[in-house]
């Protein structure tokens, strides 16, 4: 069986929406389109191109999707040859037209469609595709976890795990890194159980 891994870009309150630019998700008049531009730097992008190392398929939600598809056809560097190569699937409640090569359009049964996928290949990344990944996180649907967080407050946004989520427990998998300009990668993997409880106050001093 192989591994979902979920790729997200987050500010420190938790929004994730149009990190990319300025017309990716205007939804609800979001202001802050591109608001990762200004925090780029080596580090991340080479974070980024590591964690990509083995991806053999992509998994998105129509609005990623589009944005994608608009994009990495007309490019000609490492991560849109990586892109255009592979296979792609898309989940959406309606019946778009996909017309980047490779792209298949997921089932009805998206939960099903993910589980099928995940027998066939070893490296599924979902990026970005924040409607979707609710989804994923509420069925417990995914492997990895990658988050970048950056240091800003937008206050008003979609929201990594606006959703809701079942309650998880998650494992570091390796060091906590921050780039120059503040921002800070987490990587995570899927752990058995639920979150455990305890009572602080038995180890105070009395």
């Amino acid at each position: 069986m192989g591994l979902i891994h979920i790729d997200l870009f987050s500010t420190l309150d938790g929004v994730a929406q149009a990190p990319g630019g300025p017309d990716e998700d205007p939804d609800g008049g979001f202001a802050f389109g591109g608001w990762q531009a200004p925090l780029i730097d080596e580090v991340v992008g080479g974070q980024i191109s590591s964690g990509m190392a083995g991806m053999d398929a992509l998994l998105l939600g129509r609005r990623t999707y589009d944005i994608f598809a608009a994009y990495w056809p007309h490019e000609d560097g490492g991560i849109a040859r990586l892109f255009n190569r592979l296979p792609k699937y898309v989940a959406s409640r309606q019946k778009p037209a996909l017309e980047w090569a490779g792209s298949t359009l997921l089932g009805p049964d998206v939960v099903a469609a993910v589980r099928e996928l995940r027998d066939r290949y070893a490296h599924v990344h979902v990026i970005g595709s924040l409607d979707f990944v609710q989804t994923l996180f509420a069925e417990r649907l995914f492997d990895r976890l990658t988050l970048w967080v950056y240091p800003i407050l937008l206050g008003g946004g979609k929201k990594v795990f606006a959703g809701g989520v079942v309650p998880t427990n998650l494992r570091l998998i390796e060091p906590v890194v921050a780039s120059p300009k503040g921002a800070v990668l987490h990587r995570y993997a899927l752990a058995d159980g639920t979150p455990g409880v305890g009572d602080m106050s038995a180890g105070e001093a009395g």
